[in-house]
C-alpha cells in the first residue's frame, strides 16, 4: 500500500499531462476536417495535386513516427528527462510550419510544392512532439491504475482539443462566405470550359481573400494554443526514470527491439483491429466537410455539425472510462465502435434534413469517443504483457507507440489520397456551388459504405485479441511480484555491501 501511495499521481499532474495531448489533436482535427476543402476551394489546387499533397503528407507523417521512435531509443537521459527535450525543441518550429500551411503564396508556379513541403515539415515536427508524449504514459507511473486514470484525463482533454480545433477553425472560417461558382449548365451555356473561365474572370475575388485571411487567423490562434499547452506539459509533469524500469544509459538496440515487438502477438492483433477502425473514422473525417457542403446541401452549417460530433465525443469520454472499468476493455470495443454503424447508414439513406443530421452527428460522437479512448488505454496493457514475456529487454516503449501510429497514419494517407483522387475521377468541380451526381455518390460511399465495412472487419479482428480482463489482472499481479522481487534483491545487495564495508 505504501508503494502504491508513492506511485499515485496528483490531479494536477494528471491534468498537466493531459493538456499535453491537446496540440496534436487541435492541429490534427483542423487539418483532417478542413485541409481537403481548403486546398480544393480556397487555395484552388487541382483535385489530382491535392490528392498527392494529402497522400504524401500522411505517408511521410507515418514514416517519421518509427524514425523518431528510433532516435528516442538512442537518446540519453538528461536533467529534463529523456522525452521532454524532444517536446521542448520541436514546438516553436512546428507552430511556424503549421501557420505556413494555411498561407496562400502569391506565386504562379510551385504552389503545390509549397503545401507539400510545409505539410511534411509540420508532420515531422508534430511527430517529434507526439511520439515522446505518447511514450510518456509509461514514464509517469509504474501503477497500471494510475496510467489508466491519466489516460482517461488525456483522452478527455484530447477530445476537447478536437472540439477546440473544430470550433476555432470552423467558426472563424464559417463567418466568411466562401464564394462558389454555379454550374454552367444552369445558365444554358453549351461550352462549359469557356463558361467556367468567364465566370472565374467576372467573379468577385474579394470574398475569397477574406476567406484566406480567416484561415490564417485561425492558424494563428491554434498556434498560440499549441505553445501554451506545451508549456503546461513541460512545467507540470515530471518524467520519472524509475517508472521505465530502465536502469542503464546504454543505447537500446532498436532493430532487435523492433523484431521482438513485431513478434509479440497481442500487439499485432491490437494494431490490426484499430488499424481498420482508424481508417473508417479518418475517411469520415477527411470527407465529411465536402459531404455536408455538397451532398447534404448544408454549406453554411457543416462547421456546426462537425462541432456537434466533437462535443458529443468529449462529453461521453467519462462514460466510456466508467464502462471499460466495469465491463472490460474488449466489451467496450465491441459496444462503442459498433454503435456508429446504424448512424453512418442513416445519414445517407434518409432524406437531407438538418435536424436528423444533428441527431446523427451527436450519436456518432459517442462512437468517436470510444475510438479515441480505447487504443491508448489498451496499448499499455500490451506493453506490460511484453515486459512479462521479455523481462530482460527494456526501453522499447517508444517502439510500441510509434509503430502503432505509423501503421494507422500510413494506411490513412493511402486511403485519403485515393478518396481525393476518386473525387477527381468523379468530376469534382473546384469552387462549384454544386457537384455532379457521380461526386455526390462517391462522397456517400466514402462517409458511409466504406467506413461501415472497415468497422465490421475491425470487430472480427478484435475477437483474436487475447488480453481480456482476467489476463490483464494476472499480468498486473505478476508485474507487481517482479518489482517486489527486484526491490528485495536490490535491498539485500545493498545490505551485503554495507556489511562488507
Amino acid at each position: 500500500r505504501l508503494q502504491e501511495s508513492r506511485e499515485r499521481l496528483s490531479v494536477c499532474s494528471k491534468l498537466c499531462y493531459a493538456v499535453g495531448g491537446a496540440p496534436y489533436q487541435i492541429t490534427g482535427c483542423a487539418l483532417g476536417f478542413f485541409l481537403q476543402i481548403y486546398l480544393l476551394d480556397v487555395a484552388q489546387v487541382d483535385a489530382f495535386y491535392a490528392s498527392i499533397i494529402l497522400f504524401a503528407g500522411r505517408v511521410w507523417d507515418a514514416i517519421t513516427d518509427p524514425m523518431v521512435g528510433f532516435f528516442i531509443s538512442k537518446t540519453s537521459w538528461t536533467r529534463f528527462g529523456r522525452l521532454m527535450p524532444w517536446i521542448m525543441f520541436s514546438t516553436p518550429f512546428a507552430v511556424i510550419s503549421y501557420f505556413l500551411i494555411w498561407f496562400v503564396p502569391d506565386i504562379s508556379t510551385g504552389q503545390v510544392m509549397w503545401y507539400l513541403v510545409f505539410y511534411c515539415a509540420f508532420q515531422t515536427l508534430v511527430t517529434c512532439f507526439h511520439v515522446p508524449y505518447s511514450a510518456l504514459t509509461m514514464f509517469i507511473s509504474r501503477e497500471q491504475s494510475e496510467r489508466d486514470s491519466a489516460t482517461a484525463y488525456r483522452m478527455t482533454v484530447e477530445v476537447l482539443g478536437t472540439v477546440l480545433g473544430t470550433a476555432i477553425q470552423g467558426q472563424i472560417v464559417g463567418k466568411v462566405d466562401t464564394p462558389c461558382i454555379g454550374s454552367p449548365f444552369f445558365f444554358g451555356l453549351s461550352n462549359s470550359s469557356v463558361a467556367m473561365e468567364e465566370l472565374n474572370m467576372t467573379h468577385d475575388t474579394e470574398s475569397l481573400t477574406d476567406t484566406r485571411n480567416a484561415y490564417m487567423i485561425a492558424a494563428g490562434v491554434i498556434g498560440g494554443l499549441y505553445i501554451l499547452c506545451a508549456l503546461i506539459l513541460l512545467l507540470g509533469v515530471r518524467e520519472r526514470r524509475e517508472s521505465s524500469e530502465l536502469q542503464s544509459d546504454e543505447p537500446v538496440s532498436f532493430f532487435q527491439g523492433l523484431k521482438l515487438v513485431m513478434n509479440h502477438g497481442p500487439y499485432i492483433k491490437l494494431i490490426a483491429g484499430f488499424l481498420f477502425t482508424s481508417l473508417a473514422f479518418m475517411l469520415l473525417e477527411g470527407n465529411f466537410a465536402l459531404f455536408c457542403t455538397y451532398t447534404l446541401g448544408f454549406r453554411n452549417e457543416f462547421q456546426n455539425i462537425l462541432l456537434a460530433i466533437m462535443l458529443s465525443a468529449t462529453l461521453t469520454i467519462p462514460f466510456w472510462q466508467w464502462f471499460l472499468t466495469h465491463f472490460g476493455k474488449k466489451t467496450a470495443v465491441y459496444v462503442g465502435i459498433s454503435s456508429a454503424i446504424p448512424f453512418l447508414i442513416a445519414v445517407v439513406v434518409l432524406d437531407s434534413n438538418l435536424f436528423v443530421t444533428y441527431v446523427v452527428a451527436v450519436a456518432a460522437g459517442i462512437s468517436v469517443a470510444a475510438a479515441f479512448l480505447l487504443p491508448w488505454s489498451m496499448l499499455p496493457d500490451v506493453v506490460d504483457d511484453f515486459k512479462l514475456q521479455h523481462p530482460s529487454s527494456h526501453g522499447h516503449e517508444a517502439i510500441f507507440f510509434s509503430f502503432y501510429v505509423f501503421f494507422t497514419k500510413f494506411t490513412a494517407g493511402v486511403s485519403l489520397g485515393i478518396s481525393t483522387l476518386s473525387l477527381d475521377f468523379a468530376g469534382y468541380q473546384t469552387r462549384g456551388c454544386s457537384q455532379p451526381g457521380q461526386v455526390n455518390f462517391t462522397l456517400k460511399m466514402l462517409v458511409s459504405a466504406v467506413p461501415v465495412g472497415l468497422i465490421l472487419l475491425s470487430l472480427l479482428l478484435f475477437k483474436l485479441y487475447p488480453i481480456d480482463e482476467e489476463k490483464r489482472r494476472k499480468n498486473k499481479k505478476a508485474l507487481q511480484d517482479l518489482r517486489e522481487e527486484s526491490n528485495s534483491s536490490s535491498e539485500s545487495d545493498n545490505t551485503e555491501l554495507a556489511s562488507i564495508v
